[in-house]
């Protein structure tokens, strides 16, 4: 799935992405009709960022054909303005995945919410990079300086070291 997938398009590609995440071949990706409604990914990034401490999960892990039955209801309340629990799914009872609203996925990380009106995909997120406006270039003084003396007398050393005999 290389587009925004559809609510269908992953109630009947569910066992394939569990497949996909075991492998490592995809990442936290978004899901929707006709824009980012929700966020599926995988239950080892979800610990790794907390969300076991930031959302109440319950004890429930759904099976694939669970989930697939579930989707339809969950993204209507989503599209309602409510904001349910995660659903945490996988194969056997073992938590492998979890679906998340995307302002869910948003805290989950610790992201800003878009400014109103904004369709954002919080899986492929951008970031300003240029310099501040009051940023300036560093020399290699400066670094050293801010490192301490130590730091200033290995670069003298270094330069000492490095000019050819006179």
């Amino acid at each position: 799935m290389t587009a925004l997938p559809t609510v269908d398009q992953l109630r009947a590609d569910l066992p394939a992405v569990l497949k996909r995440f075991r492998a490592g071949k995809t990442f936290a990706f978004s899901f929707g009709d006709g824009r980012p409604e929700a966020v599926v990914l995988t239950y080892d990034e979800f610990e790794d960022l907390g969300g076991e401490t930031k959302f109440d999960l319950g004890d429930t892990v759904l099976e694939p054909t669970q989930l697939a039955a579930e989707l339809p209801r969950l993204v209507a309340v989503l599209r309602a303005g409510a904001v349910p629990a995660p659903q945490v799914w996988g194969e056997q009872g073992e938590p492998e995945a979890v679906v998340l609203s995307t302002a869910q996925y948003r805290h989950l990380r610790g992201d800003d919410e878009p400014p109103p009106g904004v369709t954002d995909d919080p899986t492929h997120r951008t970031y300003t990079t240029e310099p501040l406006p009051d940023s300036r270039p560093f020399d290699l003084d400066e670094i050293a300086e801010l490192m301490g003396p130590e730091a200033v007398q290995d670069l003298e050393d270094l330069r000492r070291n490095d000019r050819p005999d006179a």
